[in-house]
């Protein structure tokens, strides 16, 4: 319940933030461009808080009971009358390009928020996990195009990957570019060498939610043995009679060397009775069991079987294993920049690609999910928290983008359908309109739903 609690916690305090954000783009933009700004608000419903900037020009701000959206409320003819006097300030009566950017301020204050984020996190220095890779799965593409254990990709594509969240764009960028993905590695003598995985037939299965490294048969971060370092009692491992200190070499008679091969396998097979072979006090023997069914941190349904992991010598690995990125103020922009941009050319390309059947639609989350995330790296520090806003406000400035009628993206089609007919759609036209979008977001919404709850249960 406490993580729950953290979670939505989270999930509102980010919320908040970035709509704040995307709404502050739509009124700052409106009020240098002369239009008249009513009402600003963050959330829907009846206000639990209101007033008014003491101005002449007097905007009502609010922060609102449902705190999952936000408007900037402008002059405008067509939602009532007004006054002679400030019907040049109406939105329907601004020139097209006035309107089509105080519609476009909202996304564009997204993304620099995000460049924002990602400035502040870099400026004061964020630990990150570099691409190592632990183990090569033997029967894997990885393994036959020769990729090794303890080899650290240095880039992917001909991007360089100091860390393993760029690696993971690079790898989905070059999957969905033709599928062949081109590795400079460095082993752990140092030396250099190419590996190329040619996986162009199997993009859609790569792209399942937390699919990529398990379906290359690469194991990401330190090798460790399988060595039960302790047993939960209660648990199916203690039921079975497994005890702290047995080295698990087999299941199902598949051999398993490290941890990370016994916890993949395991993982997968929430509910199935399998059989362990272990080693204990130099003997060999196997022990029946069935794996247990837990709820992961992201809520998916994983195996567990309630053993504790050995536990690696974090000074062996530093170097290879864990790298600092810190930049200086012009730096930082660059690179921020670089990974905005980066992030958002990849969203684009996956909902492009979703959009086509090339990508699994499992990707799209919704609030549950995201209330997850927002929990998750909350927890983790403010830097991790940083990031994770950057992300979702990319996400969030790129839906608003959609040419979906009641969204940004869609009014900005109808201001430019507008321009060049050179004159307002009809009434009947824009009602439509604004009911197919409507149509489309309620759509979108159960789908993203539907996504989170099958993720939850783990189908």
């Amino acid at each position: 319940m406490l993580e729950i609690l953290w979670s939505i916690v989270a999930f509102l305090v980010a919320i908040s933030v970035l709509v704040a954000v995307h709404e502050y783009g739509h009124f700052w933009v409106a009020r240098r461009l002369g239009f008249k700004v009513l009402q600003f608000s963050i959330g829907f419903g009846r206000p639990l808080l209101r007033w008014r900037s003491g101005d002449a020009d007097a905007v009502e701000y609010r922060l609102s009971a449902i705190p999952l959206g936000g408007y900037v409320k402008m002059l405008d003819e067509r939602e009532g009358e007004v006054p002679a006097e400030e019907a040049h300030r109406a939105f329907n009566r601004r020139p097209v390009w006035a309107r089509i950017a105080v519609l476009a301020a909202g996304p564009a204050a997204n993304f620099l928020f995000a460049i924002a984020a990602y400035w502040l996190m870099f400026m004061s220095g964020v630990e990150e996990i570099t691409p190592y890779v632990g183990a090569v799965r033997a029967d894997s593409v990885a393994a036959e195009a020769g990729l090794l254990a303890d080899d650290v990709i240095e880039s992917v594509g001909g991007q360089r990957t100091e860390s393993l969240d760029q690696a993971l764009i690079a790898f989905f960028d070059a999957l969905l570019t033709d599928g062949v993905i081109e590795l400079s590695v460095v082993d752990v003598d140092g030396e250099r060498h190419e590996v190329t995985l040619d996986v162009s037939d199997r993009v859609s299965e790569l792209t399942e939610p937390d699919a990529l490294f398990e379906g290359l048969g690469i194991v990401i971060g330190p090798r460790l043995p399988a060595v039960a370092a302790s047993v939960t009692d209660d648990k199916p491992a203690a039921l079975a009679g497994l005890m702290a200190g047995d080295q698990i070499v087999a299941i199902d008679d598949q051999r398993i060397e490290f941890w990370q091969e016994m916890q993949s396998y395991i993982s997968a097979r929430p509910g199935e009775d399998v059989t362990i072979a272990i080693v204990r006090n130099g003997e060999t023997r196997e022990i029946p069991l069935t794996i247990g069914a837990e709820q992961d941190e992201g809520g998916q349904t994983t195996g567990r079987i309630g053993i504790g992991s050995p536990q690696y010598d974090r000074a062996v690995f530093a170097e290879r294993l864990y790298t600092l990125r810190r930049y200086g103020p012009i730096e930082g922009v660059r690179v921020s920049v670089t990974e905005t941009w980066r992030l958002t050319a990849l969203s684009l390309r996956f909902l492009s690609r979703m959009v086509t059947g090339d990508v699994s639609l499992r990707n799209a989350a919704g609030p549950i999910m995201i209330a997850a995330y927002a929990g998750d790296s909350a927890q983790a520090g403010f830097n991790r928290f940083l990031q994770f806003l950057a992300m979702i406000s990319i996400s969030l400035g790129i839906v608003n983008l959609l040419p979906v009628p009641i969204l940004d993206g869609g009014q900005i089609v109808v201001a430019g359908i507008e321009g060049i007919k050179g004159k307002p759609l009809s009434m009947r036209a824009a009602v439509i309109g604004q009911q197919i979008g409507l149509a489309m977001l309620i759509a979108l919404m159960g789908f993203v739903f539907y996504n989170d709850i099958t993720r939850l249960l783990g189908s």
